[in-house]
């Protein structure tokens, strides 16, 4: 039975399956440096994990990109290493430098504390339960995780790299011990996840964010598998979930892992073309994406012939329109004004 208590979520309709005549935006990383808001927040919280774990603050700075475009969604403001950081997890950001953690081995396991993990994500989990009762009743509420292989990567090397180089030779070095961080840590984004929900949100999405650089078996394991698991896991408990799946740089794997998984919706990295995925992935699939982020810095015509294609490229499924990766902070504000303007088609 339909509910007819709140106005329609057009976003979270079309995770679910229903096309839109205009596809709904949301922007990765939307709430972020690229706004001046952003920035005396930040300024104000003193250091990124406290922005994180500070309802009042995180709430504020979810809710900026939507009082100044007109989104269709909003995205818990939080961060994927805040999973390692519950779990005990030496984690910090540097200016500059980006996440810097203290790097789990092989004999290190056992500092990891999953049963202390949701006490200390009980700030963010306010944060959504706020964001949910003040959120116009139209807009979709997205909570989110990092995948289980991206989080690995960060904690086994202890920082962001190219090409994960640490993670993947442990896991060829140490499969057992490599094992056990994946189940710690699809377990701890099963329970976060179902708590994320129970506090309001609609939907969530899996950031496989360095889906790229692994072969076709390690993608298997340590990609499609592991995602797998929490989306069933979190569907025991919450018959249904609504998923987003974005495993970016996955491309020739994102049918399997679209198929295996169970998301509702695939996210589409820009370097993804608009043909093959509307010819390799099955036709009532929904999926997200994919402007370039650059394109955006540059704006201009070329900006809105690409946001053109991509709307006609989707138009036969349901599209929820993004870019293919986090804004950068170059982004200007009349940018992201035009490239709403332009998908709401007005």
């Amino acid at each position: 039975m339909t509910d007819t208590s709140r106005p329609e979520r057009a976003l979270l309709n079309t995770v679910l399956g229903q096309r839109q005549e205009r596809p709904p935006i949301w922007i990765m990383r939307q709430a972020g440096r690229y706004l001046p808001e952003y920035r005396e927040t930040r300024t104000k919280a003193g250091n990124f994990l406290d922005l994180c774990y500070t309802p009042d603050l995180a709430v504020e700075v979810t809710l900026q990109p939507l009082r100044r475009f007109d989104l269709d969604a909003a995205i818990l403001f939080s961060d994927i290493l805040v999973v390692p950081d519950a779990l005990g997890q030496s984690v910090r950001f540097a200016t500059g430098e980006g996440p810097l953690l203290e790097p789990v081995t092989e004999t290190g396991l056992g500092v990891l504390r999953p049963e202390q993990a949701l006490e200390r994500l009980a700030p963010v989990l306010e944060t959504v339960s706020r964001l949910r009762g003040t959120i116009d009743a139209d807009k979709t509420l997205i909570g989110f995780c990092g995948s289980p292989w991206t989080v690995a990567t960060y904690m086994i090397g202890g920082r962001g790299s190219p090409d994960q180089a640490a993670a993947r030779l442990y896991a060829l070095r140490h499969p057992e011990d490599f094992a056990r961080l994946i189940d710690i840590l699809v377990d701890t984004s099963i329970s976060y996840l179902v708590a994320q929900f129970n506090a309001g949100a609609d939907v969530v999405q899996l950031f496989e964010s360095w889906a790229l650089n692994l072969d076709e078996v390690a993608f298997a394991n340590w990609v499609i598998e592991p995602n797998r698991r929490i989306v069933e896991g979190v569907r025991r408990v919450i018959p249904d979930a609504p998923f987003i799946g974005f495993p970016r740089g996955a491309a020739g794997n994102l049918p399997a892992y679209a198929a295996a998984t169970g998301v509702n919706a695939l996210g589409l990295d820009y370097a993804t073309p608009l043909g093959w995925a509307g010819s390799a992935l099955p036709s009532a699939l929904p999926v997200q994406g994919n402007l370039d982020p650059l394109r955006l810095v540059a704006g201009g015509e070329q900006l809105d012939r690409r946001v053109d294609e991509i709307i006609a490229g989707f138009s036969n499924r349901p599209h929820i329109f993004n870019l293919g990766h986090g804004i950068v902070p170059e982004t200007p504000i009349a940018h992201v004004e035009r490239l709403v303007a332009r998908v709401k088609g007005r």
